[in-house]
């Protein structure tokens, strides 16, 4: 598959793993990675948040856990490729039954949401049949240090039960991003951060589109370290 190029680093791609998408991207520009010095993503498919947060962060240490052999095996290369080799790592593992004495700073994910259904396609990578909200709310919060944040992007549909599985699990909302796909439209994707600390939600709004293949001006802005733009 096509080569994805950014300012830093590319991107393989595979038929058989999820590819790079928008949700991955803003996610990977605005998770707060700010204060971390280590950092898990769950699910990592083609390595893209992990490469995305590194460039942000120049000292924190990352893995990247995916139950998808294929989808490890292209993180590593990814990884491997980049300039942030030496801080990246990664392991094909089921983040359900993973172990470690580590606790991480930011637990990132951009996580399988659709109910399970008769489609094969990306069949991991978009359905909950490997990992459920439930689940992965659960071993976040237990692998979290003190004071940790969990970041995550889905769909608004999913924003109530994700933040009551999460209060569920002590995990409060610091941070809410709502996500709207153009202008004017309603949101789309949520883009929610939880911490074992309670405080004042921040909620905020972001456009991708000002009109149809016109990114906006926040979108430009957000991501101008990352992408080529022609």
């Amino acid at each position: 598959m096509k080569l994805f190029t950014f300012k830093q680093f590319e991107i393989q791609q595979s038929k058989d793993v999820f590819r790079v998408g928008t949700d991955g991207v803003l996610l990977g520009a605005l998770a707060d990675v700010e204060n971390a010095s280590s950092i898990l993503e769950v699910g990592t498919g083609t390595g893209l948040i992990s490469l995305m947060l590194a460039q942000r962060n120049l000292q924190a240490e990352f893995l990247g856990l995916d139950i998808n052999d294929a989808a490890a095996k292209l993180t590593q290369l990814n990884f491997e490729n980049s300039p942030f080799q030496a801080r990246l790592k990664n392991s094909h593992q089921d983040f359900k039954t993973f172990e470690t004495e580590d606790r991480f700073d930011l637990i990132v994910s951009n996580p399988p949401y659709f109910e399970e259904s008769g489609s094969e396609k990306d069949k991991i990578a978009r359905q909950t049949v490997e990992l459920n909200f439930m689940q992965l709310i659960s071993k976040a919060a237990e692998l979290l240090s003190e004071k940790g944040m969990f970041s995550v992007i889905i769909p608004v549909e999913a924003g109530e039960v994700f933040i009551s599985i999460g209060k569920e699990n002590k995990l409060h909302l610091n941070r809410k991003v709502s996500i709207r796909g153009i202008e004017n439209a309603k949101a789309k994707r949520l883009i929610l951060e939880f911490s074992s600390q309670v405080k004042e939600v921040n909620e905020s709004d972001f456009i991708i589109e000002k009109s149809p293949r016109q990114y906006s001006d926040q979108y430009l802005e957000l991501t101008k370290e990352f992408h080529v733009f022609k």
